[in-house]
């Protein structure tokens, strides 16, 4: 995928989002997310504010949160969340469609895999089901695995070898972990629970015991 096709694959994932929330109930939207602390109407902030989070006001938030990256996130989207209505969240998620924006330091396929990781947030609390492309998801994990911040994956998962069973990819040496790469992205994004029953192997088996 180039960075047109990535920002294609983006576009796709923000209007399947926009399908999978339209018919929300409001207690549905207020439910917990599979992200601490945050409910869905949160997780929907957060990927609104994420398509033009410049560097200006991400240092504010920053500073705001006393250099705590994971608090500054946390808090800028719940503060967001809590002045508007749900429709109101839905409009701007809306209004991302097209935007080419990424913040410094990121890439589009940064965009994609929050889009991803995020959509199983809402949806797996709400046991709903919410498609991952293969190809999107694979572009993701290849993303999120090299780089060391902020989920370390390739560090946290050194131990094991992780394989996909619908998309050619594989990384680490050890007792294998496979399944949809769709269930490895969540299991190297932190989402454990979400992602061990849809995988299996020796390294499954490890983790349970």
């Amino acid at each position: 995928m180039n960075t047109e096709d990535t920002w294609r694959a983006v576009d796709a994932e923000r209007r399947s989002l926009l399908q999978l929330l339209e018919p929300l109930a409001t207690s549905q939207w207020r439910h917990a997310s599979l992200c601490e602390r945050w409910q869905v109407r949160d997780v929907v902030a957060h990927l609104a504010l994420s398509a033009h989070a410049n560097a200006g006001r991400i240092l504010v938030n920053l500073l705001r949160a006393r250099g705590n990256f994971d608090r500054m996130v946390c808090d800028t989207a719940t503060r967001h969340a809590a002045d508007r209505a749900d429709h109101q969240l839905l409009d701007e998620l809306r209004g991302t469609i097209g935007s080419r924006f990424s913040a410094i330091g990121t890439t589009p396929a940064d965009r994609l895999m929050d889009l991803l990781v995020h959509g199983q947030d809402i949806a797996v609390p709400l046991n709903l089901d919410h498609e991952m492309p293969t190809e999107a998801a694979r572009l993701a994990l290849e993303r999120v695995w090299h780089p060391r911040f902020p989920f370390r994956a390739a560090t946290t998962w050194a131990g094991y070898r992780l394989h996909a069973l619908d998309v050619e990819w594989a990384a680490g040496a050890g007792p294998i972990i496979e399944g949809p790469v769709s269930a490895l992205l969540l299991l190297a994004t932190g989402r454990r629970a979400a992602a061990l029953p849809h995988l299996r192997g020796d390294g499954v088996e490890l983790l349970g015991a």
